[in-house]
C-alpha cells in the first residue's frame, strides 16, 4: 500500500473540491486533491452541465475568477451568453481544462485521479486520514490533518460516521412550515447530460435506438401546436454552447430522471445508472427522428466516455450533515430575520437563485410550495460537522434541509462553498485547531482578501476600493442591504450612493461603539447629513475623518463613505463578537 501524508486533504475534484484544494494551496498549505474520475470539476464539466445558474451579478472569489478565465478563452463575456438558460455558457472539456490550469499553476497541489475512496482513518472522533482504491485494486493511504469532503454523494462523510440526512425531513424536525409532516428519501431528480453537435446539415448522426425506448415519455417536451410549450428551436436553445453544441439537460419530459442512488455502493450505482443512461439517449434519439434533427449528434469531442455522454451524472442531491449550524427555509426567506438568530453574521458564501427542485420524474408527488427567498449568505457553521474532529464538508453536502439544498446546490455557490473550505482547512492546519475552534472572522477576512463576498451585495463589486469595508460592515448588521426580486433572480442592494439620514447614522454609531451620541444637534431624524456636517461632528467628538469616496462636488454623505468612515473609525468587524 502507497502511503502519502499531507496537511489538507481534499476527497473529491468537483465544483467545490476544486476550489477548496486551490484556495488551501494559495494559502500555502500542502494539498492532495483527489477525484474518482479523469477529469476535475464535477457538475459544470464530468456531469456536462457546463450552464451556470446564479451568482450572475455575484462574480465572487474562485467563481469569479473561474468566469472570467471563460471570457478569456472564448474572447468576452457575449461569447458565452449562447443559451437562454444561463449567461455563462461553454464546452465542459473548455471548464475542465481551466480548472486543471488552475490547479497546475499551484506548486502545494497535488492532484490524484483514479482513486476511489474506501475507508476514512480516525482516532477517537477526530478524522486523520483516508484509504482509496484505484481502478487496478491498488491502495493508497493518505494521513493528513484536515480533510474536506467534497465526493457527489457524501460518501466521505458515511464513512467517517457523521449523522447525516438523506431526502426531506419531517416538519417536526426541521420547523419548516412547508416540510412533509413525514420524512421520506424522496430527492431531486438527476440527469444523465448529454452534449450534441452540429455535424451540418445533410448529415446523418441518428444513435441506435436505446433499449426500453419509448417515444411517448418524451411527447411532450416541446410542441409547437401547445402554446404553453417550448418549440423544438427554442428547446434546443436552452442550452446552447459555443461552437454550435448544445447541453442536453432538459426538466421538462425531457432526460431528468428519478433515481436515488445515494446510498447505493459502487458497483449498484453503475449498474442503476445505465437507466438514466438509455433514457438520455432515448431523448437524443427523440431530438433525431420525432423531431428531425439528425444532423445533431452526440460530440465526438467533448467527453472521454465510450457512450459520448457525460462521465457522471448532474446529482442535484446527497446526503447532507447534520452540523454545528443548519439552514432551513425560514432562514432565508428574509436573512434579516432568520428564527435562529443573525446567522448571516458568520457568511462564507453567497446565492441568489430561487428555490428550485426538480421532481417532475418522481414516482410519488412531491407537492412543495416554494416561496420566495432573498440573496443568501452560507453560514461557515454548515460546513463543521456536529460530533466529528479533522472534517470539512463541502459540495451539496452541506448542514441544510433539503428545503435549502433547492439554492445552495448551484455552482457558483457550490463553487464558493468550496473556496471557503479550503481556506478554512489552510486556516487550520495553521493555527493547529479544529474547524470548530477556528474564528470566523479571520477566515472571512481571507476570503475578503481573496476577493470574494460575505454578503451578497450585487451593486458594490470587489474591484470597488470600499469593496471590503461596505462587506466587513454588512457582516456586522451595521449598515443593511435592500432585497429585490425580479424574475428567477434575487438581489441585495447595499446602494452605496444613497445619502446617509440623521437616525440612520446615529443607529449605527450605537451599534459600533458604547458611546454613542444621542442625535444631532438642529437635525430631524429623517434629515440627510451632509459632509460637511460629517466633518464638523467627528471633529467634535475627537473621531478622524477618513478620505472620502464622494466627488468633491457631492454634498451628501453616502453610504459608501459612511461604511468606509465607520470601518476605519470603529473596526466593528473585530470588535464586535460574532
Amino acid at each position: 500500500m502507497k502511503i502519502l501524508e499531507t496537511k489538507v486533504l481534499v476527497i473529491g475534484g468537483g465544483a467545490s473540491g476544486v476550489c477548496a484544494a486551490i484556495q488551501a494551496a494559495r494559502l500555502g498549505v500542502s494539498v492532495i486533491l483527489i477525484e474518482e474520475t479523469t477529469w476535475l470539476g464535477g457538475m459544470l464539466t464530468a456531469a456536462g452541465v457546463s450552464a451556470t445558474d446564479g451568482n450572475h451579478r455575484l462574480p465572487s472569489g474562485l467563481w469569479g475568477e473561474f468566469r472570467q478565465r471563460l471570457y478569456d478563452y472564448y474572447g468576452s463575456a457575449s461569447a458565452v451568453e449562447t443559451g437562454w438558460v444561463s449567461n455563462t455558457l461553454f464546452e465542459p472539456r473548455v471548464g475542465q481544462q481551466i480548472f486543471q490550469e488552475m490547479c497546475d499553476a499551484e506548486p502545494t497541489l497535488t492532484v490524484l485521479k483514479g482513486y476511489r475512496i474506501v475507508s476514512i482513518l480516525k482516532k477517537s472522533n477526530h478524522v486523520i486520514g483516508a484509504v482509496f482504491i484505484d481502478n487496478q485494486g491498488e491502495n493508497l493511504r493518505v494521513l493528513c490533518q484536515i480533510i474536506v469532503e467534497a465526493t457527489e454523494y457524501g460518501d466521505a462523510l458515511a464513512l467517517a460516521g457523521c449523522e447525516y440526512r438523506v431526502g426531506r425531513e419531517s416538519r417536526a424536525e426541521t420547523g419548516e412550515r412547508f416540510a412533509p409532516e413525514l420524512a421520506d428519501e424522496i430527492i431531486q431528480d438527476i440527469t444523465y447530460v448529454a452534449v450534441l453537435k452540429d455535424y451540418g446539415i445533410g448529415t446523418d448522426q441518428t444513435i441506435p435506438k436505446p433499449p426500453n425506448y419509448n417515444a411517448s415519455a418524451y411527447n411532450k417536451s416541446c410542441q409547437k401546436s401547445n402554446e404553453n410549450l417550448h418549440d423544438p428551436e427554442r428547446m434546443l436553445n436552452y442550452g446552447r454552447l459555443p461552437n454550435g453544441k448544445y447541453m442536453i439537460n432538459w426538466p421538462f419530459h425531457g432526460n431528468d430522471f428519478y433515481m436515488n442512488a445515494t446510498e447505493m455502493n459502487p458497483n449498484e450505482r453503475f449498474s442503476a445508472l445505465q437507466r438514466a443512461k438509455d433514457f438520455t439517449l432515448g431523448f437524443v434519439y427523440f431530438i433525431q427522428t420525432e423531431l428531425g434533427y439528425k444532423y445533431l449528434g452526440l460530440a465526438d469531442d467533448e467527453f472521454p466516455t465510450a457512450d459520448r455522454l457525460a462521465l457522471i451524472p448532474y446529482n442535484r442531491e446527497s446526503r447532507r450533515i447534520i452540523g454545528m449550524t443548519r439552514l432551513k427555509l425560514e432562514d432565508i426567506e428574509n436573512i434579516y430575520q432568520s428564527p435562529q438568530g443573525e446567522l448571516y453574521k458568520s457568511g462564507i458564501a453567497v446565492g441568489d437563485y430561487p428555490l428550485d427542485h426538480h421532481h417532475h420524474k418522481c414516482p410519488k408527488p412531491a407537492n412543495e410550495t416554494y416561496p420566495q427567498i432573498s440573496s443568501f449568505t452560507v453560514p461557515f457553521g454548515c460546513l463543521i460537522p456536529a460530533t466529528i474532529d479533522g472534517l470539512l464538508v463541502a459540495e451539496k453536502s452541506i448542514s441544510v434541509t433539503h428545503y435549502v439544498n433547492g439554492c445552495t446546490r448551484l455552482q457558483p455557490c457550490v463553487m464558493l462553498i468550496g473556496q471557503a473550505a479550503g481556506a478554512a482547512a489552510a486556516l487550520c492546519v495553521r493555527e493547529n485547531v479544529q474547524p470548530r475552534d477556528l474564528a470566523v472572522r479571520k477566515l472571512q477576512q481571507v476570503l475578503l482578501d481573496a476577493r470574494a463576498y460575505l454578503m451578497p451585495f450585487s451593486d458594490v463589486k470587489s474591484d470597488d476600493p470600499a469593496f471590503q469595508a461596505i462587506q466587513r460592515i454588512g457582516a456586522t448588521g451595521i449598515l443593511k442591504g435592500e432585497s429585490i426580486h425580479h424574475d428567477w433572480v434575487n438581489e441585495l442592494r447595499f446602494n452605496p450612493d444613497d445619502k446617509v439620514t440623521e437616525k440612520e447614522f446615529i443607529d449605527a454609531i450605537s451599534l459600533a461603539t458604547d458611546f454613542p451620541p444621542k442625535s444631532i444637534p438642529n437635525m430631524s431624524p429623517e434629515d440627510f447629513i451632509t459632509k460637511s456636517q460629517f466633518a464638523v461632528f467627528t471633529k467634535k467628538m475627537n473621531w478622524r475623518l477618513p478620505e472620502l469616496y464622494s466627488p468633491p462636488s457631492q454634498k451628501w454623505l453616502t453610504r459608501r463613505d459612511f461604511a468606509v468612515w465607520l470601518d476605519a473609525q470603529f473596526d466593528p468587524f473585530n470588535t464586535i463578537p460574532v
